[in-house]
Formats: structure tokens, C-alpha cells, sequence
């Protein structure tokens, strides 16, 4: 019976083994990463406690928006906490979003000709994204079909 205790499923169908799987931990990090961190940036536009995230606009783009820097940093700052509760409920399509939204700022810092060190972050963090969305495939198919047989 002890194998039918490692295989019951509990908390949204998650067997106890997987929880001590290093790739499905990863995909949690990813996943909670990937959800609190656009909230919490989304949210400081609004007060700008980090940095005033104005200086970040490059002017090319700036102009392309309507309004001024200051409302399209609000409009980022929305876009950013939707794409933070999308990972949460979505991780597959949510990691996607948030590597195009990432790939966006990219190209932003890399008009500004100004933030190269911040561009190479961001695109770390693309990296990171996208591969939340292939482990959040992973995830959905082992769900969908059961973990794999260890012994293969």
C-alpha cells in the first residue's frame, strides 16, 4: 500500500513525490517568480518607491504612446500586474507574455542606448520566462497523463 500512498494524489492533483522533484521546483520558482515580481514591479509605477521608472521610457517610444511618460508607465504598470496574475493562473501562455513583454523592454533600453547592463538583465530574465512556459507544458502533459515511470 505504500505505493498507492506515493501516487495519491493531493492539492491540485500533485503526488507527494513530485513535490520533492527538482525539475517540478523549478517550475515552482519560476511560476511564483514569474507571478509576484510583474505584480510588484506593476504596482511601484503607481508610486515609483523603486525608481522613477520614467527615465526608463526611451523618447522614440515615448512618442509613439499617447499622453506622456508618466501615464504610459500607469498603462505599463497595468499591462505588468495582468501578465503577473496570467503566469499565476496560465503559467504556459503567462511565460510566453511575459518573454514578449520582456523582448518589448528589451528593445526600449536598447533604444535608449543608455541601459545595456539593464537590457542584459531583462534578458536573463526572458530566458527565465520562457523556460516557465516549456516546464508549465511539461507540467500540464505529466498532469494530463501521470509522472513518468522512474525505472525508464
Amino acid at each position: 500500500m505504500a505505493t498507492t500512498d506515493l501516487h495519491r494524489p493531493f492539492r491540485h492533483g500533485l503526488a507527494r513525490r513530485e513535490l520533492r522533484d527538482p525539475v517540478f521546483q523549478a517550475y515552482a520558482l519560476l511560476r511564483i517568480g514569474f507571478t509576484v515580481a510583474p505584480i510588484l514591479f506593476g504596482l511601484d509605477k503607481f508610486v515609483d518607491w523603486l525608481v522613477d521608472w520614467r527615465i526608463y521610457l526611451a523618447p522614440e517610444i515615448n512618442d509613439l504612446v499617447p499622453g506622456n511618460a508618466h501615464q504610459a508607465m500607469l498603462a505599463v504598470g497595468v499591462i505588468e500586474i495582468v501578465a503577473g496574475l496570467v503566469v499565476a493562473v496560465r503559467p504556459r501562455f503567462g511565460g510566453y507574455l511575459v518573454a514578449a513583454w520582456l523582448g518589448g523592454i528589451i528593445v526600449n533600453l536598447l533604444l535608449q542606448a543608455d541601459h545595456y547592463d539593464i537590457a542584459l538583465r531583462d534578458f536573463g530574465l526572458l530566458l527565465g520566462a520562457l523556460a516557465l512556459a516549456r516546464l508549465a507544458a511539461s507540467e500540464r502533459a505529466q498532469v494530463a497523463t501521470g509522472p513518468a515511470d522512474p525505472a525508464r
